[in-house]
């Protein structure tokens, strides 16, 4: 098997991040990203803004059942990088993809993007649509937000699912770190005419916003954080997706499982509070011949390995 490669492009964030490690004569994909992508089947969603902490926050609604809430990663919309995801998950569940502060049609405020404050505006757009709770389901920065989300408000979260997040700064390979530090406001122009920057303009209700989207994101990116002693405190439980040649590092999502409770040895016998036989209510997954973006595509794969969790009771 060839050695894969780094290919760190700082326009695509890291939550978005970089083109991907690419292999073989595999070359980057245009993923669910494109236009001629996104469904154009089926009904229309509902669509609408919810006022939450002084942000109008976009959302839409597809399909029915049981409540999951999708979560984009840096510089990117639901049309970019949920095209061929989301139609797929919503075969089964009433999917509520949200556009985060600054992203899409999502206005951004007075206020720095923060893991945080995003993850306050979500537990309150579950409370203000009448949600008793919710499953969420968040890549790359947006699972950062729901992991807040799990952490800050734990009464609205009921199932987690993280892919391609890190839970400390340092998850990150060191070359998207490095990509991470180039987003700055002089970077936006570069950056204008991206795919990124596309998807922004046509949807953004201040287009001109560009530059402050890509500098509060390089912002929020710079800051370090270790979530370790607050993860392992979660109660929820947690699926954890990584691609087998994501940006995030295979043992960092290895350890984030760890601090849940799991690869400790389960149905060794003897049991634990975490669930039958010394199993862990979390689970991990490493998707094969999988990169950061190329997971989005992935649509069948990751709702087979995502719906049966979901669906789960959950343990008493």
């Amino acid at each position: 098997m060839l050695r894969r490669t780094f290919i760190i492009n700082a326009a695509a964030a890291g939550l978005s991040l970089g083109a991907p490690r690419l292999g073989r004569a595999e070359t980057a994909p245009r993923l669910a990203l494109a236009p001629e992508t996104t469904p154009t089947t089926g009904p229309a969603p509902a669509t609408g803004y919810v006022s939450v902490n002084g942000l109008k926050l976009y959302y839409e609604s597809h399909g029915s059942g049981e409540p999951l809430v999708l979560l984009h990663g840096g510089l990117g919309t639901i049309g970019m990088l949920f095209g061929q995801l989301l139609p797929v998950l919503a075969r089964t569940r009433q999917v509520i993809a949200v556009e985060l502060q600054a992203h899409g049609h999502t206005a951004d405020i007075d206020r720095p993007l923060s893991y945080e404050a995003m993850a306050d505006d979500i537990a309150a757009l579950i409370r203000q649509l009448g949600l008793d709770t919710a499953d969420l389901f968040g890549f790359s920065l947006g699972g950062g937000v729901a992991l807040q989300a799990a952490i800050r408000h734990p009464e609205v979260v009921r199932k987690l699912v993280v892919a391609s997040t890190p839970y400390r700064r340092d998850g990150w390979f060191p070359e998207v770190l490095a990509g991470m530090a180039a987003l700055t406001w002089d970077k936006a122009a570069a950056m204008t005419g991206s795919l990124m920057h596309q998807f922004y303009v046509e949807v953004a209700p201040k287009p001109e916003d560009w530059p402050v989207l890509v500098a509060k994101t390089g912002q929020l990116l710079a800051r370090d954080y270790d979530w370790s002693a607050a993860v392992a405190a979660i109660t929820a439980p947690v699926l954890i997706l990584v691609g087998d040649c994501d940006l995030v590092r295979t043992e960092h999502a290895v350890e984030m499982f760890r601090l849940l409770g799991g690869g400790a040895g389960g149905g060794l016998g003897g049991g634990s509070a975490a669930g039958l036989g010394g199993l862990s209510h979390s689970r991990l997954a490493v998707l094969p011949d999988t990169t950061h973006f190329s997971m989005l595509t992935c649509g069948d794969l990751v709702a087979a390995i995502t719906q049966p969790f979901l669906d789960a009771p959950m343990a008493l």
